[in-house]
């Protein structure tokens, strides 16, 4: 899968994401999931190939959802959906349907993590008993997160630490 070389952007690695798709095992098949800072679409794409019944994909940069579009043509990825937006301007709006899980992992030095949750928590974009996977640097404090969200799962790989919330 192609990736373009655009500042900030780093792919969640093989061993993160065969580990987060381990702790999504049970819930993925016919999940609707929300890749909020998609990037190389790692793991909107992942979702799809284990069973997602569907994806949006999100990135600011026209030249990623491009290379993302791409990607998911040659898959022949018909569920998903792919647009260039920034990620708290798509978080304002109200959606139609809400998310199942949210891949929520956006560039280390933006400090967004706490907006963005508060915005899927305040303005409908989860599901009762959502997953949202959060990433974030290691030398970071973990992130305050709405009050209902409980960690199910926290690690650390390299200089990446990395959780399963659950939405109650």
């Amino acid at each position: 899968m192609p990736v373009v070389d655009q500042a900030g952007l780093r792919p969640t690695s093989e061993r993160v994401r065969e580990t987060l798709f381990n702790w999504l095992s049970e819930e993925i098949v016919g999940s609707r999931c929300l890749d909020l800072f998609a990037g190389s679409g790692a793991l909107g794409l992942e979702a799809l190939s284990r069973g997602a019944s569907y994806v949006l994909m999100i990135d600011t940069v026209g030249a990623v959802t491009q290379v993302l579009k791409e990607s998911a043509t040659s898959l022949a990825a018909d569920n998903v959906v792919i647009e260039t937006i920034d990620a708290a301007t798509l978080l304002e709006r109200v959606p139609d349907n809400p998310f199942d899980i949210v891949f929520l992992d956006p560039p280390y030095s933006d400090d967004l993590l706490e907006h963005v949750a508060l915005l899927l928590q305040s303005n409908g974009w989860l599901r009762p008993q959502s997953l949202v996977y959060v990433e974030c640097d290691k030398k970071q404090p973990i992130p305050s997160l709405p009050e209902n969200w409980r960690i199910e799962k926290d690690k650390v790989a390299g200089n990446v630490r990395y959780m399963l919330v659950r939405v109650n």
